[in-house]
């Protein structure tokens, strides 16, 4: 039944126990008899080498559980934000998450950026408060972070009894009942609910009337009954909260240990009660392609089929994975489909529901379901597959731009070919890595959001047969704009022999604001298309046909082709916007041709005579150590042109946010690493772009 359906995803910051919960999970449920652990590396989600090798989850990956009447999809995401990526195609798709935090580190930074793109896609979410265990742990510190940085609404549903050592489990405030383990169950399953213990019953009452104030905020008759003073039964408690929690009054927030086995069973629950299901979803919207007509697609078995395949994995024996999360109708082995994003039809071959690395073969997919599918040639994460009869297309995912890159040096045995092979099927896989060849030098560039990014990027390259790269130096993603406004003139005339070649174009060029940026972006998308990647506007202010309309689009194409590779240092130009004001035609001579090359000229003319400013990616890094080293810290992101915006101490911990150009982040890891004693560790995520002077700049000298 549909209703029974969830798909949740686990999103975090890094070493917050995402992969430990998921694997607790796993082992409740039934699904696994051997509980796996990060430190051994023998996890069902992170099954690739490199994840096993570093500790860490690289790759989203998909789970499927049976927790009494209910079948939870789960998706274990990243929690490094070189791989936001995976955390990013994984929301679209996902009806719930839940949010983990350690309760020693609290809200971290990458905490904030997976939250926030949560709020995006306006997923519903549980808080799972882990690590209660550990030394440092602060139940309530990490609650009032979740206000302070995250702007949430927590509704505390369980409480802790006792921290580090002390921790003995925890309270449901629903059932009023404490949650008792008991200590001669070697399997860690026996839980049994108890009387909550005199030492906390004062302020397991506390917490109780809260969560009963806020759960009225979702429903009437909730607070009727406290109104009239009566008991709230159980029944109506849980359904007060899942209407809240569906449309995110309110954020419930629980606790526990996953590593010992305490809360997980309870956040199952949860789960189960209080996040939606497909049905308590809107429907999906889409367009339909010819008439450009909006048109719903509830998720409904009997409807036409629309699914969006959000990831794309490559399969050596078995063929490539495409993952598709079914929105409506029925998908079954051997349909022919339509991919409305490239008007191809492809037929399935096998379905699969997927376990980690291990599949188990589906004769149908349903409304609600998050499948990987064999078969399909030419689609890729963002589109959406659907009835032939009956095509639409859904939203497509946006991904964010790379910020740094590396060249690649093939050895001399590497065929070729095969490299060519296992770039385009890893750019294919991840749509955050671009690579491209260097006009000028030839070089084989790829481009990522972190050295991290870039390192198993290589990582999977090498495992190609027959191919073997070495790594050049990592190179800035730099940008450049024009430094004041200008209006250009460009006669573009050539005379050979034959006809020849005429156009005049006058254009008014404008460097925009951030907050110009803003408002071109809602206007573009209001027309039904896509922001320009580059942030390069155009548009026109021809009267009197001094330009036809047919010569129009070909300026626009050159100014974009002279935009890809700006003047003097050769990054791409962003942030400007391009007026095409005036021009002159000949009868004979002029063509599209000849103004999509006035273009061109006219826009690298400009930037010469408005002169050119230099941008620099500029990060959001957290740095999280010992308190010991603060003055180490704080001087370091001084030294390396950085500014600190926030910093606080808590529990002997100091946690620092700060801004830092990317140029000077080479190398930080074992810099911070060797000078803390091992003992701090920092994240980092792009922010913006910023001016920086050419000296400071670290531009190899064949660009400049």
């Amino acid at each position: 039944m549909l209703e029974n359906v969830r798909n949740i995803g686990i999103i975090a910051h890094v070493d917050a126990g995402k992969t430990t919960t998921t694997e607790r999970i796993l082992y409740f449920s039934g699904t696994k008899h051997r509980v796996g652990d990060v430190d051994t590396g023998d996890t069902t989600t992170d099954f690739d080498p490199l994840e096993r090798q570093k500790g860490i989850t690289i790759n989203s990956a998909a789970v499927s559980i049976d927790w009494g009447d209910n079948m939870i999809n789960i998706i274990d995401t990243p929690g490094h934000v070189d791989f936001t990526a995976e955390v990013e195609r994984s929301l679209r798709v996902l009806d719930g998450a839940i949010g983990v935090f350690c309760a020693v580190g609290g809200v971290e930074v990458q905490s904030e950026t997976v939250w926030f793109q949560s709020n995006k896609y306006k997923v519903p979410r549980l808080a799972y408060v882990n690590k209660m265990d550990r030394t440092g742990a602060d139940f309530f510190a990490c609650v009032t972070q979740m206000v302070e940085k995250l702007l949430a609404k927590p509704c505390i549903l369980t409480l802790p009894i006792g921290a580090y050592t002390d921790f003995k489990g925890v309270i449901d405030l629903v059932k009023m009942k404490f949650i008792e383990r008991n200590p001669n169950d070697k399997k860690n399953v026996d839980f049994s609910l108890v009387e909550i213990p005199e030492s906390h019953k004062a302020q397991a009452e506390e917490y109780r009337h809260l969560l009963l104030d806020q759960a009225s905020l979702a429903s009437d008759e909730v607070a009727e009954l406290l109104l009239d003073g009566k008991e709230v039964p159980e029944e109506i408690l849980k359904n007060a909260i899942r209407k809240g929690t569906i449309e995110t009054l309110f954020t419930p927030v629980l606790c526990g240990s996953s590593k010992t086995f305490h809360g997980v069973q309870h956040l199952l629950d949860a789960v189960c009660d209080f996040l939606p299901s497909p049905l308590d979803r809107p429907p999906v919207e889409g367009i339909v392609p010819r008439t450009k007509a909006k048109e719903m697609r509830p998720p409904d078995p009997k409807v036409p089929f629309s699914g969006l395949a959000f990831k794309t994995v490559a399969d050596a024996t078995a063929g490539d994975l495409v993952y598709v999360r079914v929105y409506s109708g029925e998908l079954k082995p051997g349909d022919t489909v339509t991919n409305t994003s490239n008007t191809r039809s492809e037929r399935i071959g096998r379905i699969y529901r997927m376990m980690g690395n291990k599949r188990v073969e589906l004769e149908v997919a349903g409304p609600g379901m998050i499948v990987a599918v064999i078969g399909l040639k030419q689609t890729y994460t963002g589109n959406t597959i659907c009835d032939e009869d009956k095509p639409v297309a859904l939203e497509s995912i946006n991904f964010p731009k790379p910020v740094i890159s590396c060249s690649l040096i093939p050895d001399k045995s590497t065929d070729e070919s095969k490299l060519a092979d296992a770039l385009g099927r890893l750019v294919r896989d991840d749509p955050t890595l671009k690579a491209h060849t260097d006009p000028e030098t030839n070089e084989l560039i790829i481009s990522g959001m972190g050295e991290l990014h870039l390192e198993v990027s290589v990582d999977k390259i090498q495992r190609f047969p027959g191919v073997k790269v070495t790594t050049g130096k990592p190179m800035v993603a730099y940008r450049q704009t024009i430094a004041k406004d200008i209006t250009q003139e460009t006669k573009y005339v050539k005379q050979t022999g034959g006809r020849g070649k005429f156009a005049v174009v006058v254009v008014e060029y404008k460097r925009l604001s951030p907050e110009a940026i803003t408002e071109w972006h809602k206007k573009v998308e209001e027309e039904g298309e896509k922001p320009d990647i580059n942030n390069i506007y155009f548009h026109d202010r021809i009267f009197g046909g001094s330009v036809p309309k047919e010569y129009i689009k070909p300026t626009e194409d050159g100014i974009r082709r002279a935009a890809v590779k700006g003047a003097k240092y050769g990054f791409p130009c962003v942030d400007i916007e391009a007026c095409l004001i005036d021009g002159k035609i000949h009868a004979v001579d002029s063509s599209q041709d000849a103004f999509s090359l006035a273009g061109w000229e006219n826009f690298r003319d400009a930037q010469v005579n408005a002169g050119i400013v230099l941008l620099e990616p500029i990060m959001k890094v957290g740095v999280v150590g010992p308190d010991t080293f603060m003055g180490f810290i704080t001087g370091d992101i001084s030294r390396r042109r950085g500014i600190i915006m926030e910093s606080a101490t808590n529990m002997g911990r100091v946690n620092i946010i700060g801004q830092i150009p990317l140029a000077e982040l080479f190398g930080y890891t074992t810099d911070l690493r060797g000078s803390t004693q091992g003992k701090a560790s920092f994240t980092m995520e792009f922010s913006h772009y910023a001016e920086v002077k050419e000296e400071l700049a670290h531009i190899p000298k064949k660009e400049k």
